[in-house]
């Protein structure tokens, strides 16, 4: 007969459950968009970050500077409404606002439509500093990014078989935030507001993707517990994480 796993709490034995033991066992990797979603885009974030930058840059040429300006204001407007509507944190609502209406600013400032992403890029190499260092203390900002989002045990994420899997996603950032603001700089300086818009949010839902589907393959490889297991104090050999990072 076989047995059912035992777990331990405070040197106490017990069986799991088997609603429990299902979830270990489930045969495959969920590496579906809504769990992408989820661990990293926060739902329609990326649309409403797009937005108001997508029309300032498409509508200047067609409506001028001012024009698209108001419009871009405008969007940031409705985006703050809509998410007032759903109940999100003041804070967090009106943060977007502000972030366009201080990006806007700087564009008018600057007289051209470029600087716009300015912000963006400074706050790109503040990231990239603030992720290097995360790994240097051992706690990843990939880990606290989808703690975040996702809400699983602080704790799992530092143990010895799971933290690796987020230094090296983190490491994917480091790279990625610290050259993109390299090239951005460098494209605010030729005025190319459109390539600008293409390498901010779209290509950031690109390094999103594969750092999901890279960390989910390095999460397996790593062999260490999935967060039902870690729940449970239930020890190795472990079914493993199958829920992306």
């Amino acid at each position: 007969m076989t047995m059912a796993p035992a777990v331990r709490y405070n040197g106490l034995s017990r069986t799991l459950p088997p609603a429990e033991r299902e979830r270990m066992k489930k045969p495959r990797l969920n590496l579906s968009l809504a769990g992408f979603r989820a661990g990293f885009t926060g739902g329609d974030d990326v649309a409403n970050a797009l937005a108001p930058p997508a029309a300032f840059v498409l509508l200047d040429p067609l409506l001028g500077f001012q024009i698209a300006a108001a419009c871009a204001l405008a969007a940031a407007l409705v985006i703050t409404g809509v998410r007032l509507g759903r109940r999100q944190p003041v804070r967090y609502a009106l943060g977007g606002l502000g972030g366009v209406v201080v990006a806007v600013l700087i564009a008018w400032r600057a007289g051209r439509v470029a600087g716009y992403f300015l912000p963006g890029v400074i706050m790109g190499w503040v990231w990239a500093v603030v992720a290097l260092g995360s790994i240097i203390i051992g706690r990843p900002l990939a880990a606290w990014a989808s703690h975040a989002a996702r809400r699983w045990p602080l704790d799992w994420y530092w143990h010895r078989q799971v933290r690796p899997a987020y230094s090296r996603i983190t490491w994917m950032w480091v790279v990625f935030l610290g050259a993109r603001s390299a090239g951005q700089m460098a494209l605010y300086r030729l005025d190319a507001a459109v390539v600008l818009l293409l390498s901010s949010w779209p290509a950031t839902i690109v390094v999103l993707l594969i750092s999901y589907l890279y960390g989910s393959w390095l999460l397996r490889r790593l062999g260490g517990p999935s967060v039902e297991e870690f729940r449970a104090g239930v020890g190795p050999p472990w079914e493993g994480h199958r829920q992306g990072p």
